[in-house]
């Protein structure tokens, strides 16, 4: 929901550090750094290092954040760059409400897992395809000029909410089912949004 303003915000405060970075590191090694950054918060989550889980993740969403600002930097943004930072993205998404199940081992958390695991699963779909009509009709990310290799139409739950939940869920574990039953309830919110919108839209043509 907040996406747009954020990616602005973002750039402006990056930008001097990728044209720092540009002359010495690539933006796959970013993308693969924050990569394993997040993994290893995952794993710190499932030990119930909630303070390191909670530092490794935000070193993965800065590294996750850095490595598109230096990629137009140096003018380097390319299909397979956007293409495997959001693949990588999706698996420290995955892992990381898994490490903290994995740590809680309740019967309740589990359930709360498989049911944000399925909105996500849901939600993937619903933004992922409306994202290739857009770009198939030339009404993409570059048409609407965003900052991202592919348009994402908004949701109530998008990138900035998802970094302010999972820091929630590390920050305060013993609050996961509550929270990530919130969170579940707004990216259902978000995919009914998109659709509607497709509705509006996409019949239209």
């Amino acid at each position: 929901m907040f996406d747009e303003w954020f990616r602005v915000w973002k750039e402006r405060w990056l930008s001097p550090l990728a044209r720092t970075l540009a002359p010495w590191i690539t933006p796959f090694h970013l993308t693969f750094t924050g990569f394993l950054f997040g993994i290893a918060s995952a794993v710190a989550a499932w030990q119930a290092q909630w303070s390191l889980a909670v530092a490794l993740w935000i070193l993965n969403r800065v590294f996750d954040g850095l490595d598109g600002t230096l990629a137009r930097a140096r003018e380097r943004q390319t299909d397979f760059g956007g293409y495997l930072d959001i693949l990588l993205d999706f698996v420290v998404y995955a892992a990381v409400p898994l490490g903290i199940a994995l740590a809680l081992d309740a019967r309740s958390s589990w359930l709360v897992l498989a049911v944000l695991q399925a909105t996500f699963f849901v939600n993937a779909a619903s933004w992922m395809y409306l994202a290739a009509v857009l770009e198939r009709r030339g009404q993409g990310a570059a048409a609407r000029g965003e900052m991202t290799t592919v348009t994402m139409p908004r949701g109530l739950v998008a990138g900035t909410e998802t970094v302010v939940f999972y820091t929630l869920f590390l920050v305060w574990p013993q609050q996961f089912n509550v929270l990530a039953a919130v969170m579940a309830v707004g990216v259902s919110i978000g995919i009914t949004q998109r659709v509607l919108w497709a509705a509006r839209h996409l019949n239209s043509r």
